[in-house]
């Protein structure tokens, strides 16, 4: 059964322009470089890449936060466009890194809730007051806490407010942009197996951004492995965790720590510089750190290939000699 489409993110290309130095003026950096993908309705996709790679820009575009020098992304048909941000908010919410940040330290946990409510004016301060309490009680926070301010709380409660701010407009689709990176390994399990609770009861949306792959695998439909703006391999969550092609997807996994006491930290071979997005290298941009790269990877950028529902860029992908064979 073919689910819908709910969100469709066609082509997108973000450029800054950012200082070379002292004289020497401006330079472009391309955040995002035509990045397409699309995400079914009740699914979940995670973006995964190293920092820098353009994950979070991505999300603060899908969001309306940032608009896109090129492309568009389209929430159930609908563009994103300064003109539809206040309709797209109602359908598409975020939940932030840091909890901490992320929630204004001098309003209550009620207030930091209802702020949504206020905003498209959705009913009045019963249905506020209601609504509230229905949601913390959703998401497993005391009402005790409507009064306390976000520094009377812990990190996993700061958390379960960002959720809960994020629902009770009852959204589609739900941007997670690293939601569990800042918590203690204990409070992440909590946070996770919450997502996943709610994703099932409200047939929830979710776009994941993390560069933790044991996140993403355990909640993921799909995944997209982004490398200097670009999505280098998207498939399958179970089919990508076993049989990666790209090599910066088999660096990727290879780099997750093991809890076995006898193996040393792994080594993905990848070194630790990463390259300059101001000045990124010609041809195949993963070339100067890949095991594989020849001449034409120095010279020609490889096109993307969708096979058996993978989409692919690489001239010589993990397992192309055992096809030709």
């Amino acid at each position: 059964m073919t689910l819908p489409i709910i969100v469709q993110v066609d082509s997108v290309t973000k450029t800054y322009l950012v200082s070379a130095g002292v004289f020497k003026g401006k330079r472009k950096l391309q955040a995002v470089n035509g990045v397409s993908f699309s995400v079914e309705k009740g699914t979940v996709i995670g973006l995964v890449g190293e920092s820098g790679c353009g994950k979070s820009t991505l999300a603060k575009i899908i969001l309306g936060l940032e608009d896109a020098n090129k492309g568009e992304v389209l929430i159930d048909g609908m563009r994103i466009t300064p003109s539809h941000r206040h309709e797209i908010s109602r359908r598409i919410q975020p939940v932030f890194q840091d909890p901490y940040s992320s929630l204004n330290p001098r309003k209550t946990v009620k207030s930091i809730i209802s702020l949504p409510l206020r905003v498209h004016k959705l009913g009045g301060r019963k249905d506020w007051n209601r609504k509230v309490e229905e949601i913390m009680d959703v998401v497993g926070l005391p009402r005790r806490l409507m009064y306390n301010y976000p520094n009377q709380l812990s990190g996993g409660q700061r958390q379960r407010v960002a959720i809960a701010r994020a629902l009770i407009m009852n959204p589609d689709v739900v941007v997670c942009d690293e939601p569990t990176s800042s918590l203690d390994v204990s409070v992440q399990a909590q946070i996770l197996n919450l997502l996943i609770d709610l994703r099932k009861e409200f047939g929830l949306t979710y776009i994941l951004i993390s560069h933790n792959l044991a996140v993403v695998e355990h909640l993921a439909s799909r995944v997209a492995v982004m490398y200097l703006g670009r999505i280098v391999e998207e498939a399958e969550t179970g089919e990508l965790f076993k049989r990666p092609r790209h090599p910066y997807t088999k660096a990727l996994l290879a780099s997750v720590l093991t809890p076995q006491p006898r193996l040393r930290l792994p080594d993905t071979h990848l070194g630790v510089a990463y390259p300059n997005p101001i000045d990124p290298p010609s041809g195949c941009t993963f070339h100067p750190r890949c095991p594989k790269a020849n001449e034409l990877c120095m010279t020609d950028a490889p096109e993307p290939k969708l096979e058996r529902g993978r989409l692919l860029e690489c001239h010589f992908p993990e397992g192309a000699e055992k096809e030709e064979a």
